[in-house]
């Protein structure tokens, strides 16, 4: 069954829809289940759909030459995922998107959307919106990682992320901070001793 309160949830938190242009949306999306280390997208595959992440928490990753793997982004429901840069580009997926909990996504052909926005204004927009929201993201994380001492990220991610780290294995979060494990350890142990 189709998550439809959190589809307008999420569309509505990006760009606020009419009932009538979420109605052109809807009959288009599939819900899915991802289970635990399933992808919603792999390295070397062309990206076609966006997913509205309904439940669960995926990662974005990359591979070093040497073998290790570093978390570029993570996403808690309500979010959207996919790989918008092969999605515009049409080109392999370089990051993949992996599910670090059992998850629920409604995924959408981005082909739909970009058919639909040609005759409608709030979907282009839309569009639009989700375009900046990956942008965003990206900018936000190049600057946390290049600016921010890993105390300042980790307060950051634990405001983002409520509930996160009780779900997720800690070598994820430190990796997603750009520190090792034992940093985080220490960085945890340190705050815990303030409070």
């Amino acid at each position: 069954m189709k998550n439809i309160a959190t589809i307008e949830l999420l569309f509505n938190k990006i760009k606020n829809l009419s009932p009538q242009t979420l109605s052109l949306l809807l009959p288009y999306t599939t819900e899915i289940v991802l289970k635990k280390h399933e992808y919603f997208v792999k390295e070397g595959e062309v990206s076609r759909e966006v997913g509205i992440l309904v439940q669960g928490i995926v990662r974005s990753f990359f591979l070093t030459n040497e073998g290790n793997e570093y978390n570029k982004n993570l996403f808690a429901a309500p979010d959207i995922i996919g790989s918008y840069v092969s999605l515009i580009t049409g080109e392999p997926n370089r990051l993949p998107q992996q599910a670090l909990t059992d998850c629920i996504v409604l995924k959408i052909p981005f082909s739909i959307i970009e058919e639909l926005s040609e005759n409608s204004i709030e979907i282009e927009r839309l569009r639009r919106k989700i375009a900046e929201h990956f942008f965003l993201l990206k900018e936000k994380r190049e600057l946390e990682i290049a600016i921010l001492q890993a105390e300042e990220r980790y307060a950051i991610f634990r405001e983002e992320f409520k509930g996160v780290e009780q779900l997720i294995p800690q070598y994820h979060i430190a990796s997603y901070l750009g520190i090792s494990a034992t940093q985080l350890s220490r960085i945890r142990r340190k705050m815990s001793a303030k409070s």
